[in-house]
């Protein structure tokens, strides 16, 4: 195994690993966890409750930049890297993006933790851990992984703060609508790492050595 594929697995066992407490934390109820999920969803309560042009703003961001548009926009892709006979990027999109829902609906099954009482907007489904979270975090990273090699040096930059703002105001959107604990959006962000990690050392989404013409190269080389 490849070293970048070590840190992989031992970052996906980490991410794992904080999953785990997270879920334990919640079936024990431990009282640190419990009151951190409080505090702030009442704050953000509070306010949403004040202000309803608040939730609203925040809902249409959730639902415009939330998993199932990326989705879609992967789909895309996918149908063009087929065109293009990328073929194992097009199965790494299709493996980590696309099936990702089945993921997070796994989890959510088997934890079955309910939605905070004082959810400001109607969301289906159990709370841990959030899909939104979850699927946004794979949605991203996978995304990134497949651009940033084809993309200008000074673009690479700002695509990844552009990712990272996304991702963290996604999960921050959850929580300030009440429908998802803080600990929830923690064990979506863990649980979609580890999923990317895993389908990212395990389908490696290399590109074709090509001619400019786009018929394949002899081998050896580059």
């Amino acid at each position: 195994m490849a070293p970048n594929k070590r840190w992989l697995i031992g970052s996906a066992v980490a991410a794992v690993a904080l999953y785990a407490v997270l879920w334990i934390g919640y079936t024990q109820q431990w009282w640190w966890l419990t009151r951190l999920d409080s505090a702030l969803l009442d704050g953000f309560y509070r306010d949403g409750d004040a202000h309803p042009g608040w939730v609203l703003g925040w809902h249409v961001f959730c639902t415009v930049l939330g998993p199932m548009a990326f989705r879609l926009v992967t789909l895309v892709v996918i149908v063009i890297a087929l065109v293009r006979r990328n073929v194992r990027i097009a199965m790494f999109l299709l493996i980590t993006v696309e099936i990702s829902g089945l993921i997070t609906e796994a989890a959510k099954r088997a934890v079955d933790r309910p939605r905070p009482d004082t959810a400001l907007v109607s969301a289906l489904g159990s709370s841990f851990p959030s899909g939104h979270a979850l699927g946004v975090m794979v949605a991203v990273l996978a995304l990134l992984t497949v651009a940033l090699p084809v993309v200008r040096g000074s673009v690479r930059m700002w695509l990844v703060v552009l990712g990272v703002v996304i991702v963290a105001a996604i999960g921050l959107g959850r929580v300030v609508l009440n429908v998802h604990h803080p600990s929830d959006v923690l064990a979506g962000w863990a649980l979609g790492y580890a999923y990317f990690a895993v389908c990212y050392a395990l389908v490696w989404p290399t590109q074709p050595i090509t001619r400019p013409d786009e018929t394949p190269e002899a081998l050896g080389t580059a």
